[in-house]
């Protein structure tokens, strides 16, 4: 018990101390990807082997750490819904970024905060930018909804890219009038020997 108390108080004494918007605006999520940034930071957690791994703002992971989905955490209503987006705008490249954004996740109608409950629009993606590409931000968005909704755009399985290039976060935000993001979270990553298998599992093996 005392071993979580201390992991939770870090935690948020990490999320307190980072001044989100700066953070966002310092790494060019806004405008890249936002209007306007969160004022939460979205707590985002990968299992790393037998361990866990929370996501520090704009630091580095490997592919293979993140090609399962994290677990998210957010101050959350019980009686709202949510949705939640993960995307890349740095596809193939942040030099060339011809396909941003790059959808990796996408689920809407989210209950209070249990992300099992909500409805899969695109099933989860790792990172798994191209050799020679460099860094590539991965950008996790909360946003509260108005109500629950009845999403048109058609399901993605994981095993699939089509639907995922060019998306638009701030379209589809407007488009089911969610305003701004409510929380969010970035972390960086490079190829590592894991991208040929995501890339494989979803029919591209460029």
């Amino acid at each position: 018990m005392k071993l979580l108390l201390s992991a939770g108080l870090l935690l948020c004494s990490y999320a307190c101390a980072t001044d989100i918007p700066a953070e966002f605006t310092s790494a060019g999520i806004v405008p890249d990807v936002l209007t306007k940034a969160p004022s939460e930071l979205l707590s985002a957690t990968y299992k790393d082997g037998d361990k866990d791994k929370d996501v520090h703002f704009g630091e580095e992971l490997t592919p293979t750490i993140v090609k399962d989905p994290p677990a998210l955490s957010w101050m959350s209503e019980d009686s709202s819904h949510y949705a939640i987006l993960m995307v890349d705008p740095d596809a193939p490249s942040r030099e060339d970024p011809k396909f941003r954004e790059m959808l990796h996740w996408l689920v809407a109608n989210v209950p209070g905060s249990d992300l099992n409950k909500g409805e899969v629009i695109a099933e989860y993606a790792g990172s798994a930018p191209q050799k020679e590409t460099g860094l590539h931000r991965y950008v996790m968005l909360v946003f509260k909804q108005p109500d629950k909704l009845t999403i048109e755009e058609a399901r993605i399985s994981n095993r699939e890219r089509t639907g995922r290039p060019a998306f638009s976060v701030k379209a589809f935000a407007a488009k089911y009038k969610l305003g701004d993001p409510i929380a969010g979270n970035m972390f960086r990553a490079q190829w590592d020997e894991y991208v040929p298998i995501l890339r494989k599992q979803m029919g591209d093996e460029s």
